[in-house]
């Protein structure tokens, strides 16, 4: 069956009306930085939002979008889930500001019953996306960070479409083989949609015994920088298990600002310098 090509048409017109407001309403954001995991479990918000931290600790002005709309857990992670939107100047959303250089925006701030699913099919979650993008009040920005829910689904399909000038995407994995399967697939996703990879993160590398400072590889170890050789992609580092990341997590509270200092902290540090100069050679 032939395809109406003024329906087409239309939909090429509406996707770039879109893109136009989009790009219009993130003139003043510098960095646009996509964080994506192949398969859930692997930390990816919790690696998300300790990152947006670390570069506001470091002075920058950043954005965070909970882009998970079945299952946001950033404002839980910054103690923020009773929050909700407000509207603002011209018609635009007013972010969450969690410190004075931090902005978040989520589909927990529109739930009023945390325990209510969200039940959306495609096109509502893409509309919310286009949302987050075009109609939030983000100002001026050093950094916008995207969560996006594990996969290669709608989320991830409908930024990468809508934020055409991203920086690039930021893969989040852990060592064992079954997790970087799926970095593989992600990397690819990456690359067939013409995204930059920044790089690969290596989360839950290692844990260090509290009893006798011997460390643990629990899942493996290596594995990431193995997958950002096979493809030639940037490793940015380890981030070691620790049992205060998940008790900050509970908690509300951000861990690289909870425990500046320890080796997990330092991690974070480490891998914000390198995203830091790899968008600065850009």
């Amino acid at each position: 069956m032939m395809e109406n090509p003024k329906i087409n048409e239309g939909t090429a017109k509406k996707r770039i009306d879109n893109q136009t407001k989009i790009l219009n309403n993130l003139k003043d954001v510098k960095h646009k930085i996509i964080i994506l995991s192949g398969k859930g479990g692997v930390g990816k918000s919790t690696v998300a939002a300790n990152l947006a931290f670390s570069l506001g600790s470091r002075g920058a002005q950043v954005g965070l979008i909970d882009a998970d709309m079945h299952g946001p857990s950033i404002p839980k992670m910054l103690g923020i889930e009773n929050e909700r939107l407000v509207g603002g100047d011209d018609n635009k959303i007013m972010p969450i500001t969690t410190s004075p250089n931090i902005k978040v925006v989520s589909m927990a701030f529109l739930i009023a019953n945390k325990d209510m699913p969200v039940i959306w099919r495609g096109p509502l979650k893409m509309h919310a996306i286009r949302q987050f993008l075009e109609d939030v009040q983000w100002g001026s920005l050093d950094y916008l960070i995207i969560d996006l829910p594990p996969g290669t689904g709608d989320e991830p399909l409908s930024i990468a479409q809508l934020i055409p000038d991203s920086d690039g995407a930021i893969i989040v994995t852990t060592p064992q083989d079954v997790a970087l399967l799926s970095v593989r697939k992600s990397i690819n996703f990456v690359k067939t949609l013409k995204l930059p990879v920044i790089g690969i993160i290596e989360n839950m590398s290692g844990f260090i015994c509290p009893h006798c400072n011997k460390k643990i590889d629990i899942f493996g170890t290596g594995g990431g920088l193995k997958a950002s050789r096979d493809f030639n992609v940037p490793f940015l580092g380890k981030i070691p298990i620790a049992p205060e990341i998940v008790e900050t997590g509970d908690s509300g509270k951000p861990f690289v600002l909870e425990h500046r200092g320890s080796s997990s902290t330092k991690a974070f540090e480490e891998i914000v310098e390198k995203i830091e100069k790899i968008l600065d050679k850009k």
